[in-house]
């Protein structure tokens, strides 16, 4: 199923202009997380959604430093530029980054690889375990309303059961601006503060706000082949598989939308080198950046909403 995407015009009808009115929402959820729960955590990739809530959190507390952590639940198949960027972003604003490596889970057997190759599927299970060991009750996301028919469903403050599984029919009201951050011992809550967001939204945002983000985001050259019509960087994990897919491997300039494993995420053609090219490509888009590059969602037509009930992000 393709989501379609509509540019939105540049202010409300309030008294706030759109991003303002985004911004000041995102804050405040934000800092009633913070008034609310007792330790709170931030999903955190280097991506761009995560640099955006990152970016956020800063602007809600400074001067003072961000007051929770950041956890990455590492797949082993990220891009090697995008952890690169995830460690400096760290170092340069001294923040506290947990890593929940899936190679871990899979070297002591309580994971195995899938036939498929992918590992993104299989990051529900260290992110859980970490979420446990260092009890976090609140986990901020960087999951957007746009992006894919599950997420859309899900509200800003998403409960998680002692299992960490989510139960679409049981979404509490959010009225007024009201969250309900209230659980019983050993559930979490997941919180959402991109939530109104969309891409478009994003991307005036990073331009405006200066938001430096990896450079796969913008057009560079790359060699790249084709498997399921999605355009994939060979790399360890993510070699051709067939004689076919070799056949199509060649050099082309390319960004990539959303960032994910090397195996499961799939570059666009594209000239955007600045982002004011990005923003034009973006507002004339009529495809999500997931439906359009992840194979992970491909997987069937309720693929986010199973592993979302698992306790995925």
């Amino acid at each position: 199923m393709t989501i379609t995407t509509t540019a939105r015009p540049a202010t409300t009808t309030g008294t706030l202009p759109l991003l303002d009115a985004l911004e000041s929402e995102a804050v405040h959820v934000i800092r009633e997380v913070v008034a609310e729960l007792e330790r709170p955590v931030l999903l955190f990739s280097g991506g761009k959604d995560s640099m955006v809530m990152l970016h956020l959190a800063v602007k809600a507390f400074a001067p003072a430093p961000v007051p929770f952590p950041v956890l990455h639940v590492d797949t082993g198949h990220n891009f090697p530029e995008v952890l690169a960027f995830r460690d400096r972003v760290v170092e340069r604003l001294r923040l506290r980054l947990e890593v929940a490596s899936v190679q871990d889970w899979i070297d002591d057997g309580r994971l195995r690889e899938r036939p498929d190759g992918t590992r993104n599927p299989l990051q529900t299970r260290p992110l859980l375990d970490a979420i446990a060991t260092h009890r976090f009750d609140a986990v901020f996301g960087g999951g957007r309303r746009d992006e894919e028919k599950a997420r859309a469903k899900e509200r800003i403050f998403s409960l998680r059961d002692e299992f960490g599984q989510w139960d679409p029919r049981n979404q509490r009201p959010e009225l007024w601006n009201l969250y309900n951050g209230r659980h019983r011992p050993g559930e979490h809550v997941r919180v959402f503060p991109l939530s109104n967001w969309t891409e478009l939204d994003v991307w005036r945002y990073v331009a405006r706000e200066g938001v430096e983000l990896p450079g796969l985001y913008y057009a560079h050259e790359r060699e790249v082949f084709e498997r399921d019509g999605m355009l994939l960087a060979p790399g360890p994990w993510s070699a051709p598989r067939t004689p076919a897919e070799a056949a199509t491997l060649r050099t082309e300039t390319v960004r990539y939308r959303t960032v994910g494993d090397m195996s499961c995420t799939g570059a666009v053609l594209s000239g955007a080198a600045s982002v004011d090219d990005v923003l034009a490509e973006v507002a004339a888009t009529r495809v999500t950046e997931r439906g359009a590059t992840r194979a992970d969602d491909r997987l069937s037509e309720a693929a986010m909403e199973d592993r979302k009930k698992e306790g995925y992000f």
